[in-house]
């Protein structure tokens, strides 16, 4: 069961992932594309999965924030492409990371919430994102330009909470709406939301943290 579920997250992400970087360093108005589609499908399932609960409107009003972040981490930050694919390579170690050691060495639970999270996930979620974050630094970006600083290190770790608090978060509400998935169309993962769980939680935290205290780590 692990390894078919495992190997279609594999395939998917072997396929998603590139364009996605692509795009990213891209820009213009294949990005743009991408992030109105990604907005709608998101608020979509978002509105299918909360249905007429309280929460609705307020889940809506955060993706709004949060895509709104991730447009202007691309667009009006300096190498605002490389923060992008640096923020979405955290929150991809941070899912392998902890579905691969939840899944291997399971252990303890995390939380109630979301019974497939489970303290040895949590590890491996950061182990994966700090391996992620230094081939990123070594082989994508630099060429030896950048290092590891404690900076970095501290940024990536939250932002690998986040990550890990938004997957929870999606986990609770599709509880409260007794389903599985947001939707079918990530063999996998289910939903788009579903894939993007923790980032939607990590880009609006990255763009307060780097917009607000005026960090420059590229």
């Amino acid at each position: 069961m692990i390894y078919g579920e495992l190997t279609k997250r594999i395939l998917s992400s072997v396929v998603l992932l590139p364009i996605m970087f692509f795009i990213i360093i891209k820009g213009t108005y294949y990005f743009n594309t991408m992030i109105i589609l990604f907005f709608f499908i998101s608020v979509y399932e978002w509105i299918k999965l909360s249905k007429n609960k309280i929460y609705k409107l307020p889940g809506i009003f955060f993706l709004i924030f949060s895509f709104y972040s991730v447009y202007e981490i691309r667009i009006n930050m300096d190498n605002g492409h490389v923060y992008l694919l640096f923020i979405t390579i955290i929150c991809v170690a941070t899912d392998v990371g902890g579905f691969l050691f939840g899944k291997i060495f399971k252990g303890p639970k995390l939380t109630k919430i979301s019974p497939n999270k489970t303290y040895s996930g949590m590890l491996g979620s950061f182990v994966f994102t700090i391996l992620f974050i230094i081939l990123f630094l070594k082989y994508l970006i630099s060429k030896n330009l950048y290092e590891l600083t404690i900076e970095i290190v501290g940024f990536s770790i939250l932002l690998s909470i986040a990550s890990q608090f938004g997957d929870i978060i999606i986990s609770y509400f599709k509880r409260l709406s007794n389903v599985k998935d947001t939707g079918k169309i990530i063999p996998g993962h289910g939903g788009l939301l579903d894939r993007i769980d923790g980032m939607i939680f990590a880009f609006p935290l990255s763009y307060i943290i780097l917009s607000l205290l005026s960090i420059n780590f590229f």
